[in-house]
C-alpha cells in the first residue's frame, strides 16, 4: 500500500514560529508513514523543515513591517505583481505534481490573509481535482484579536465552504479556539483540538547555562537581548549566560551586541539544540511566541516572558498571562523594558524553586497525524 501523500503548505513572514511549528507536525508525520511535502514561502530557516522531507521553496516573500500589512522579497523591495504570479503559479504547479491526499494550509482562513493572491487559487485547484483531497487547516490555539469588521465572517465562510477540518494546536483546557474567535460556534463541527505541538522530551544538554535569553527568529527582539546583556553584566559573575540573537536579527544589531560582551556570555544566532539547553537551564528570558513555550513546557526551568505587542499584537499577551495564572510564567511588559527590570526578575526566579511539571497535553504534532489519518479513512468508508 502507498504512503498516503501530505501537500503541506506554510508561510513564515516575520519570526520563524510558524515554520518551525510546521516541522514539527511534518516530522510527525513522516514518521507515521505520510509522504509529506512542504511548501514553504518565507527565507531559509537553518534546519526547518528537517532533512530528508520533501520541501518546495516558493519565492520567498517576507512581511514588509511588523504590522504585516504589506509583502516584500527577500531583498527588502516590494513584492509586484509579475513576481507574485510566478509565486501562485510555482505553487500550483507544485500541487498539481503532488496529487495529494490530503493538503494542510498552516494559518489561512484565519490568518495570512495576505497570501490570498495564490490561496484562493489553490482551494479552487483542490476543489476541481479528481480525486478531490480532503483539505486541513493548521492552526495556532491563540489568534490575533481586534481584527476587522467582517474578516471572523469571511473566515467561517471560507471554511464551511472548502475545508474538511481545522486542527487546533492547543489543549482546550488551557484556551480554547473560541476565547480569541468569537464565531467558533459556527464551525465546531469541523475543530479537532491536537493538544500543543512541543518538541519530544530532550536529551540531556552538551553543555549548560544558568541563564537562557532568546528572541525567536530575531526579525525583532534586539531590545530583549539588549537588556538581557547588560543584566549579565549587573549580576553575580560566576552565572553563565547564553543570549541567542535569532537568524534573521540585523547584521548591525548582532555585531552591535557582540562588543563588550560581559566573559560570562556567550551570543549565539541559532541553537539547534535550544530545547535541550533549556532543560539545563535556571532561568529563561524569551518572548512568549507558540513554540518558545513549547519548549519550556518540556523543562521545569523557570519562565521570564515579554510578550510581543507591536501594531496592536495581543497573541503573545493571551499566552503569557494564561501561563502566569497557572504559575508557570513571570512578565515583563516589552515597552519600557529595562536591564533593572530584567535583573530583579531574575533574582527572584533564580530565589524560586524549580517550576512545576505541566498538565497539559504537549503531544499535538503526533496527534495530529493520527487525525489526519482518520480523516483519510472516513474518506474510505
Amino acid at each position: 500500500m502507498t504512503a498516503p501523500r501530505i501537500f503541506f503548505y506554510v508561510q513564515h513572514l516575520l519570526g520563524i514560529g510558524h515554520i518551525a511549528r510546521a516541522s514539527r507536525i511534518a516530522n510527525a508525520l513522516v514518521k507515521d508513514g505520510f509522504d509529506v511535502t512542504v511548501v514553504t514561502g518565507g527565507l531559509p530557516v537553518p534546519g526547518f523543515p528537517a532533512e530528508g522531507i520533501k520541501t518546495v521553496a516558493l519565492p520567498a516573500v517576507v512581511a514588509s513591517n511588523a504590522g504585516f500589512s504589506g509583502l516584500a522579497d527577500a531583498d527588502g523591495r516590494p513584492a509586484g505583481e509579475e513576481f507574485l504570479n510566478a509565486r501562485r503559479e510555482r505553487l500550483l504547479e507544485a500541487f498539481h505534481a503532488a496529487r495529494p491526499d490530503v493538503v494542510i494550509i498552516e494559518a489561512f482562513p484565519f490568518g495570512r490573509r495576505q497570501m490570498r493572491f495564490e490561496l484562493l487559487p489553490l482551494l479552487a485547484a483542490i476543489e476541481n481535482a479528481e480525486p478531490r483531497p480532503k483539505l486541513v487547516s493548521s492552526v495556532r490555539d491563540i489568534l490575533q484579536e481586534n481584527r476587522k469588521a467582517g474578516r471572523d465572517a469571511e473566515t467561517v465562510a471560507l471554511v464551511k465552504e472548502h475545508f474538511d477540518a481545522v486542527l487546533v494546536h492547543g489543549d482546550p483546557g488551557f484556551v480554547r479556539l473560541e476565547d480569541t474567535f468569537p464565531l467558533t460556534p459556527e464551525i465546531a463541527d469541523r475543530l479537532r483540538y491536537t493538544g500543543l505541538v512541543a518538541p519530544p522530551p530532550a536529551p540531556e544538554p552538551i553543555e549548560t547555562f544558568d541563564i537562557i535569553a532568546s528572541a525567536g527568529g530575531g526579525a525583532v527582539g534586539a531590545e530583549l537581548i539588549g537588556a538581557a546583556k547588560q543584566a549579565a553584566a549587573m549580576l553575580p559573575d560566576d552565572l553563565r549566560w547564553l543570549l541567542i540573537s535569532g537568524p534573521n536579527l540585523p547584521e548591525a544589531d548582532f555585531a552591535a551586541l557582540s562588543r563588550d560582551a560581559p566573559a560570562n556570555v556567550t551570543l549565539v544566532r541559532f541553537r539547534r539544540d535550544f530545547p535541550s539547553l533549556l532543560h539545563g537551564a535556571k532561568v529563561s528570558i524569551s518572548q512568549a511566541g507558540y513554540n518558545t513555550v513549547g519548549d519550556l513546557l518540556r523543562t521545569q526551568c523557570r519562565a521570564i516572558l515579554i510578550p510581543f505587542v507591536a501594531d496592536g499584537e495581543t497573541e503573545q499577551t493571551v499566552r503569557a498571562e494564561r501561563l502566569q495564572a497557572l504559575d508557570l510564567a513571570d512578565i515583563l511588559p516589552e515597552k519600557g523594558l529595562t536591564s533593572g527590570h530584567l535583573k530583579e526578575a531574575v533574582e527572584k526566579a533564580l530565589a524560586a524553586p524549580r517550576r512545576r511539571s505541566v498538565l497539559l497535553d504537549l503531544a499535538g504534532a503526533e496527534k495530529t497525524a493520527g487525525i489526519i489519518r482518520s480523516l483519510i479513512a472516513e474518506s474510505l468508508a
